[in-house]
């Protein structure tokens, strides 16, 4: 694997959906790349496209309500989006693995875990006899951290803890050996504890087999911990892309500098108000012309409910859609 040179890029994806008010654009004219080897966090609020653009790139979208209108998604080259759907089948968990926001409803309740991990290897590892696969899935369980896994193997996903769930997720995504993993907010709803354990296994992982990883949540102090790269999303757009450090040295958009305000810093006065972004992200069925940050921005101007703004750049891979850096 070539470190550092991007294995997936995404460009100018627009994927919507058809509802009772009309079809909406939940994810604009994203564009992004992700190097090989290393951690890119996509950050925002909920319902900023987060999670579309994941499923986008996985080609899951619910059908027929969810579309890719357009764009690319190229996998070392391949546009993903121009595959046929028995060819995408071949490369979803193969090539690309994914680790879903919520384990109990992405596991299959009335199967034992060791079925659906084997189950698995039986679509991508052809090679493997069926005392092999049952080792290699025995094997993946205790790497990533379940004690006792040949009696985990036998259990169903009710009887075991939030975090084992997440741990078999995890396995489950890894068992392809996928060259890219996209997590989406795999720490959601579970004590800090677990979610330090789980960070930390990811970051282990990663380094271990070299992948990619496109990191997805709402928490700047996880990206602060083990992204090298940022993307900021705000009501269907990226509005700020960056180096992990460049963006928390110097933020460049109001949305982004309004994040970093209201986590909580040791140097906070005691009992102290954090301060907030006021107002809430517009409704996807009834976006604002111009800015879509304008009616929650410190620094709106006449032109921003006018103008859409396009992307600035500071430096070659730091850039902000913001009219305050046109100087």
């Amino acid at each position: 694997m070539n470190n550092g040179q991007p294995i997936l890029t995404v460009d100018h994806l627009v994927a919507t959906f058809d509802t009772d008010a009309g079809r909406v654009r939940a994810v604009d004219q994203v564009s992004f790349s992700l190097k090989a080897g290393t951690i890119l966090g996509l950050v925002g609020e909920s319902g900023c496209g987060k999670s579309v653009t994941a499923l986008s790139i996985m080609r899951l979208l619910p059908r027929p309500a969810g579309v890719i209108e357009s764009g690319a998604i190229r996998l070392n080259g391949v546009d993903l989006v121009q595959l046929a759907p028995d060819e995408m089948h071949r490369i979803r968990g193969r090539r690309i693995g994914m680790i879903f926001q919520e384990p109990m409803t992405a596991l299959n309740p009335v199967h034992r875990i060791g079925q659906q991990l084997v189950e698995v290897f039986d679509l991508h590892r052809p090679d493997l006899d069926a005392v092999q696969r049952y080792q290699a899935a025995v094997a993946l369980l205790s790497r990533v951290g379940i004690p006792e896994a040949r009696a985990r193997m036998d259990e169903y996903p009710h009887q075991i803890s939030g975090g084992m769930r997440q741990r078999v997720m995890i396995a489950m995504a890894l068992a392809g050996k996928p060259d890219v993993l996209i997590a989406d907010e795999p720490t959601t709803a579970l004590d800090v504890t677990i979610q330090a354990q789980i960070l930390e296994l990811i970051l282990d992982l990663q380094k271990e087999t070299g992948m990619a990883v496109l990191f997805i949540t709402h928490a700047l102090g996880v990206i602060a911990q083990i992204c090298q790269e940022v993307a900021v999303m705000y009501a269907g757009w990226i509005v700020e892309s960056a180096p992990a450090a460049a963006l928390f040295k110097k933020p460049l958009h109001p949305y982004t500098q309004g994040l970093l305000a209201s986590m909580p810093r040791l140097s906070s006065e005691n009992k102290s108000v954090l301060p907030i972004i006021r107002g809430t992200v517009p409704s996807l069925h009834q976006l604002p012309p111009g800015c879509r940050f304008q009616n929650r921005c410190p620094h709106v101007m006449d032109r921003c409910g006018k103008e859409t703004p396009g992307p600035v750049a500071v430096d070659d891979d730091h850039w902000a859609r913001c009219f305050l850096l046109e100087g």
